[in-house]
Formats: C-alpha cells, structure tokens, sequence
C-alpha cells in the first residue's frame, strides 16, 4: 500500500499509541477502542483515528481496534519489526549513559559501537561494547551495518562529527550537543538539546505566580528605540 507523506508530529504520536497500546497489552486488554484510548492516556480520540486512517482500516465500528494487530501494525509502520544498529559517537558521561540506556530498555536498537579520539579509552569497553578509533568510523559502520549515529560529543566537535557520518552512508542522527547542525537534505537529523529545554522551565519557574499558583504574565514594556 502506498502511503502519502506524513509530518514527524503525526510519527510521534504513533510512536505514543504504541506505547499506549504495549501498557494496555500488559493489562490483559485484547480490543480497544479511540475513546478508551483517549480517555486512558489524555489523548485525543478524534486525532487517533485520523493519524490511523493514513495507513489504512484497522478497527471494527462498534468493537475497536484488535491490540495485538494494531501494535504489529505500528510497528511495522515505525519500523520496530525488526532491530536497529546504531552507534555513539563521544565516550565521556552522556555517551557512556546513553549505551547503558540502551542496553538495559527494551527497544528496537542496539549499540553496536562507540567511538571516541581519546587514545586511553580507545580498545576499552561500556558495558561489553568496545570503543573504536573514530578514524575507522566508516570501515566499522559498514562491517557492523549500523543504521543510526548518536552525536554526543561537544559542541564545537559536532559539525566534524556530522560531517564523517554522512561521508559513512548513515542516513538517521540524533544529535546532543548543544548546537545547530547544517545538514544536506537527504539525511534525517534530530536534535535533542536538553539545555535549552532546561531554560525553558527555568522560565516557568522564574515567573510571577498569582493567588492560585498559576503564572502571572509580566508587564513589559518596549520603547521603540529599543526594538
């Protein structure tokens, strides 16, 4: 079945109906329907079966969805029905972090690799998996097939690194260093910076609260010479 192009938000939320539906399997539950859904998991039971809609005819009217053909549905549509290999770039805390996270969930991917140019932890492992010379980056990501690169390296570090893994033929990177990544157009880049989302409660925090608790809008005012 040919499916048209869908935006990333509507990916995300299958990626969250998934999870929806993997804690509902646990539960025992074997139908579901968009309403139980919804008003499970504070979702929108309107949106569910539009995003659902995009890739075909899944429930029943009247009975709902099947969980075990819908999760091997989305599944399938995210790609989950089989493993993916990726690889981290950068050993220090993050990187190391990152490997044990994914070593111990249960999820698609696996680390195969991590890389760093630090020539003490070069031939030392994380948790079983060996840190390679990031000079045989290219000839280690084809040996191993690895489909995904982690960036977890310094900022000033990261466009050089972003530069190697296209050179390589990874198409999918998720970056962590705090920075803006040029990147062609062929490649699926994700940033995921978590200073910035720090600021952002910092904010929240830093604001005014009213009687109720709730956040009071700040009187400021702009003088023209100032915009």
């Amino acid at each position: 079945m040919k499916v048209e192009k869908i935006s990333e938000l509507t990916t995300n939320r299958l990626s969250v109906y998934l999870r929806c539906l993997n804690e509902i399997a646990a539960e025992g539950a074997r139908t579901v329907s968009s309403e139980l859904l919804a008003r499970k998991f504070h979702l929108n039971s309107a949106q569910i079966r539009k995003d659902l809609a995009y890739f075909g005819e899944f429930g029943v009217r009247g009975v709902g969805y099947t969980v075990e053909d819908l999760r091997d549905h989305l599944k399938k549509i995210l790609g989950l029905d089989k493993q993916h290999q990726l690889c981290i770039i950068g050993a220090g805390r993050l990187g190391t972090a990152l490997t044990d996270y994914y070593r111990f969930s249960q999820t698609n991917f696996a680390v195969g690799a991590l890389f760093d140019a630090d020539p003490e932890k070069i031939g030392t492992k994380v948790g079983g998996i060996e840190i390679f010379d990031i000079k045989d980056f290219a000839e280690i990501v084809k040996k191993d097939k690895i489909e995904v690169a982690v960036i977890a390296v310094p900022a000033e570090r990261a466009q050089a690194v972003l530069e190697l893994i296209t050179a390589s033929g990874i198409k999918a990177v998720m970056n962590f260093a705090p920075v803006p990544l040029r990147v062609s157009d062929d490649i699926k880049l994700k940033t995921v910076d978590l200073t910035t989302s720090l600021e952002s409660l910092s904010y929240f925090l830093a604001q005014p609260k009213n009687g109720n608790g709730k956040s009071v809008k700040p009187n400021v005012k702009v003088h023209r010479n100032q915009m």
